[in-house]
């Protein structure tokens, strides 16, 4: 049985993460492609818990250090109980995040070392990479006018957007390091055009598959 695919989706907020994952599942469920989708921090019993300790707005506020240590608490067990076992049996994995948020958030957003991060990332999440990552992009502005009027923001979306455009660059550093596993998607297209973007990219994962 061959591996299967590690596909991750990064962005903003506000970028249509959501709605790309259940269009790319649609199309290769629709291919025979067996698929599991997952989100971060979550995926877990564990790390819903830990979600929810994370995102709460009305929690007192969480040091950095902690806020970085928690999402990779919860991406450890993610890798080991859900998605290094999923690949392993052939199934692709449609990730909403993975340790490039990580890179943008904790680090360009909150100013952890990069250092720290990489050291997290080969311990707490094995040194996991996906085969494909895919960033959706569009300026701050555009982001947050699309969630304005959703559910109450989570204690991260309350940032300012100065937050946000350190979080746009640490992502745009993140492509810059890793070209060969980066797609970037307008994100400011219409659904059906940022997906048709995606699936140009995902398409030739599917050479020589039976």
């Amino acid at each position: 049985m061959s591996r299967g695919r590690l596909i991750t989706l990064e962005g903003g907020e506000g970028a249509g993460k959501s709605t790309l994952l259940a269009g790319i599942e649609q199309w290769l469920q629709g291919r025979g492609v067996p698929v599991l989708r997952t989100r971060e921090p979550g995926g877990t019993p564990l790390g819903e818990a830990l979600r929810t300790l994370l995102l709460d707005a009305e929690r007192d506020a969480v040091c950095a250090e902690s806020e970085l240590l928690l999402m990779f608490a919860a991406r450890a067990e993610l890798v080991r109980k859900v998605v290094q076992p999923a690949l392993a049996s052939g199934r692709w994995v449609l990730a909403d995040r993975f340790t490039d948020a990580s890179y943008a958030y904790q680090g360009g957003g909150r100013g952890q070392p990069q250092a720290r991060i990489r050291e997290l990332e080969r311990w707490a999440a094995l040194d996991l990479q996906p085969d494909l990552t895919l960033l959706l992009d569009l300026p701050v502005s555009a982001g947050r006018a699309r969630v304005a009027g959703r559910e109450a923001p989570d204690r991260i979306e309350r940032e300012d957007d100065t937050f946000f455009e350190r979080v746009r660059g640490a992502y745009r550093a993140r492509v810059e390091a890793a070209p060969q596993r980066f797609r970037v998607l307008r994100a400011e297209a219409s659904a059906a055009a940022v997906l048709a973007q995606a699936l140009e990219q995902i398409a030739p994962l599917l050479r020589g598959r039976p």
